[in-house]
């Protein structure tokens, strides 16, 4: 028996020794990305020690287990190539490169073969996900099934990529964000059996609006200035708008907008609108200097939020002592104007509102030489701003006005008839009004940015007007107008703008010389009188102009405390135009007719007026007999141009 015992363990050595140099498995050398190592193998123990203590080169790369990806895939996130000596802890890393992927399971595993030649071939096992056969799309409503499936349509037919999916996913709430619907969400993403990724989007429903603190305010101004309304899909762009509207009314100090997921559903919200009043009613004193009314005084009374309505209701009155710098074509006299004013800016729907104004004027003629000129009348303006454009506006305006002209120092024109030889019987058709009814269709378009100082944009219009004679209709006429005005911004404040205008009678030989076109003044051609440069039947005429800050003046300390002095403006202009078919008034005071001027002046922009501006222009051209050679202060409210 120990015979056969001895035999049986030798047979058992040998057998060993036989087949221990055959096995290629190392002890840490079978394992998969989690880490795990497989079993040692113990018959093989003393052979793979040996092969530990030594490098082994790496003589190929096979991968096994893909069936839609191509090797490439993997290839590319495998640092160790063939030729590379054997490291656990590099192929350890590729493994996890190649998890990081996101297209297969964590049952991957890199098996090292050792190869007769003391080389080993490297094995790696590899399970796809399933792959993606289709994507549904559901609860979207606002974006496109078609726009919601572009960034996932590159994963359709490859294996499931959580990494790829979650990106898609980001992008989706990206495309609903940069569309202004902020509360939309994508609520859940799951995958069928057949490859289908179900994804469900909750775009975030509006349940409610409600009004909070407003006591004179009505509900209804609010609620009709908020166009947002339940069952909506919230869109943050659209509530900004709405409360940029709110605050357009001029009846709030602040408006701010609260949103609150909804108790019964949270995937529906309640959007609360907070609005502060300001006082609306306002009383107003002050006075001043301009060329035209020359040094005046005015009172106003006013209620922005009358009655609550948010109609602006305003009454105000204005005494001059006529125009200044010694205008020898005006007759000087107390300039008074009145004028109640009504505005509804909701009229018939929220794109749509009413002006209209009664107003009583008695001021020396700027159009007809030394006469006093008296204006009664009203104006009706409805103005809708189109939807597909909101540059876009027309209006209409339906007026009735009565205008007087009489004799203001018969003398001093019956002296400037007989110096022209011109019979005095002609005054008579100088002095020439009536009784007028005005339709005046109008389109604007507006492209300025908003605030106090403009800078940037384009304003452009183009105004028809058929004045109808009510007692004499041989006077009857029509007037067609154009403008165009572009705002270039120039460095953080300043800016450079052109304008071009134009206006001409349309019919009518009887057109009344108080109803012609004038050039010249702080509204036209500046560093000329009131109508200096001539009256017509037609006009053309341009603008340049250069407007900055004040140097040094922005960054004073003063500046900073006083903000008002952030509106001021130095500027530096030309203007230029002509007068076609000059009337009567060109021929007695040596009118030039056309003119070319440059100059400087000073701007403050007033919120709600516009610019009170100051300006010295110098003739480039001759001035007349009348006119002067070194140019002319001018003073004006409002926008020099227009």
């Amino acid at each position: 028996m120990k015979v056969y015992t001895k035999i049986y363990k030798l047979i058992i050595a040998l057998i060993i020794i036989a087949v221990c140099p055959l096995h290629s498995l190392a002890a840490d050398d079978f394992w998969g990305a989690d880490n795990s190592s497989a079993k040692e193998d113990a018959s093989s123990s003393s052979a793979n020690l040996t092969a530990e203590k030594s490098e082994r080169v790496i003589k190929d790369i096979e991968i096994h287990g893909l069936n839609v990806l191509s090797q490439d895939v993997v290839k590319d996130k495998i640092h160790m190539k063939a030729g590379d000596v054997y490291n656990r802890d590099t192929v350890q890393a590729d493994l996890r490169s190649i998890y990081e992927t996101g297209y297969f399971t964590e049952k991957m595993r890199a098996i090292p073969v050792n190869n007769s030649d003391g080389t080993v071939t490297l094995k790696i096992i590899l399970e796809e996900n399933s792959p993606v056969t289709d994507f549904t799309i559901e609860g979207n409503t606002v974006v496109s099934t078609e726009e919601i499936l572009t960034p996932l349509l590159d994963m359709k037919g490859k294996p499931q990529n959580i990494a790829q999916l979650n990106a898609a996913i980001s992008k989706i709430q990206e495309m609903y964000t940069s569309k202004g619907y902020i509360l939309a969400r994508v609520a859940s993403v799951t995958d069928d059996p057949d490859g289908t990724v179900n994804i469900e989007i909750k775009e975030g429903t509006i349940n409610s609006i409600a009004i909070a603190g407003n006591e004179k305010t009505k509900d209804f101004v609010i609620e009709r200035n908020v166009l947002v309304e339940p069952g909506m899909v919230y869109n943050e762009n659209q509530v900004k708008e709405d409360l940029v509207r709110l605050y357009a009314t001029q009846a709030f100090k602040d408006v701010t907008r609260e949103i609150e997921p909804c108790a019964d559903n949270p995937d529906t919200y309640d959007i609360t609108i907070n609005v502060q009043e300001q006082r609306t009613a306002s009383i107003s004193v002050g006075g001043g200097l301009d060329s035209v009314t020359g040094v005046f005084g005015s009172l106003g009374i006013a209620d922005n939020n009358f009655l609550g309505r948010n109609q602006r209701v305003s009454l105000s009155g204005l005494v001059g002592s006529g125009v200044i710098l010694n205008d020898a074509s005006i007759e000087r006299r107390i300039n008074m104007q009145f004028e109640l004013s009504f505005f509804e800016p909701h009229f018939l729907n929220a794109d749509t509102s009413l002006m209209s104004k009664i107003f009583f004027r008695d001021f020396g003629s700027y159009q007809v030489p030394l006469a006093v000129e008296r204006r009664i009348g009203g104006e009706a303006t409805v103005a809708h701003r189109f939807k597909k454009n909101k540059h876009l506006t027309s209006t209409f305006s339906l007026g009735l006005e009565h205008i007087d002209l009489r004799e203001g120092n018969f003398d001093k024109i019956a002296g400037l008839f007989n110096k022209y030889n011109v019979p005095i019987s002609e005054r008579a058709n100088q002095l020439e009004g009536g009784l007028f009814m005005s339709l005046s269709p109008a389109l604007v378009y507006d492209t300025r940015e908003g605030g106090v100082v403009t800078r940037k944009g384009t304003l452009a219009s183009i105004r028809f007007s058929e004045d109808i004679g009510l007692i004499d209709f041989d006077k009857t006429h029509g007037k067609l107008q154009g403008m165009v005005k572009q705002y270039i911004p120039v460095g953080k404040k300043s800016s450079f703008s052109l304008m071009a205008k134009a206006g001409g009678k349309i019919h009518g030989d009887n057109m009344p010389d108080v109803m012609a076109y004038r050039l010249g003044g702080p509204y036209t051609i500046r560093g000329f009188k009131m109508s200096g440069v001539g009256t017509g039947d037609a006009f053309v005429m341009g603008s340049a102009e250069f407007a900055t800050p004040i140097p040094f003046l922005d960054r004073t300390r003063l500046a900073r405390k006083i903000k008002f002095l952030d509106n001021i403006r130095f500027t530096v202009w030309m203007d230029a135009g002509k007068i076609f078919n000059n009337t009567l008034a060109d021929t007695l005071y040596d009118r030039p007719g056309y003119a070319v001027t440059a100059g400087v002046g000073l701007k403050l922009y007033i919120p709600g007026m516009g610019p009170l501006s100051v300006d010295y222009g110098i003739p480039l051209t001759n001035p007349g007999d009348n006119g002067n050679p070194n140019g002319y202060f001018t003073f004006g409210v409002g926008d020099l141009i227009y």
